[in-house]
């Protein structure tokens, strides 16, 4: 798995090729038929079995890199540091140890430091982005009662 800092923006050159490839694939994942097609490296003549989940995946990719945007995959069962945490919700560090000492997202420690699994991270911010929602309606719901809306 690439460190973050050896992740570089797309060059030109790369997100043309992207742009190009994803709308290729994408016409092509239409068409598939099984879970596991089969693909071909035409440079090689080898033929290769891939799920189609990871094909979707790859078409993702090419997307996103199309766009000029940087690409970072990390396995779900991977454990991130506070830091990183924070980062993904776009929250302070200590705001993000508050959390964790109160018990709203699941942590370990490793000696002295806390360490918290990605998708634990993703789920609260799931969890976060609905509370969020409900929040506006509430609030929409609330102002709709007081007479606020009528004209």
């Amino acid at each position: 798995m690439k460190l973050v800092e050896q992740i570089r923006k797309p060059s030109k050159l790369d997100q043309k090729v992207a742009s190009e490839s994803y709308g290729a694939l994408a016409s092509v994942i239409e068409q598939i038929n099984s879970d596991q097609p089969e693909i071909e490296i035409e440079e090689t003549g080898e033929k290769i079995k891939i799920p189609l989940s990871a094909i979707k995946l790859l078409g993702e990719i090419l997307k996103s890199m199309g766009q000029g945007k940087l690409i970072s995959i990390v396995p779900v069962a991977t454990e991130v540091t506070t830091q990183y945490a924070a980062e993904i919700l776009g929250c302070s560090r200590p705001h993000l140890v508050k959390l964790l000492e109160e018990g709203k997202i699941a942590y370990t420690k490793v000696g002295k430091h806390r360490r918290i699994k990605f998708d634990d991270i993703i789920n609260f911010k799931e969890q976060m982005k609905e509370q969020q929602k409900q929040n506006i309606i509430d609030i929409m719901n609330a102002d709709e009662e007081a007479g606020l809306y009528d004209s």
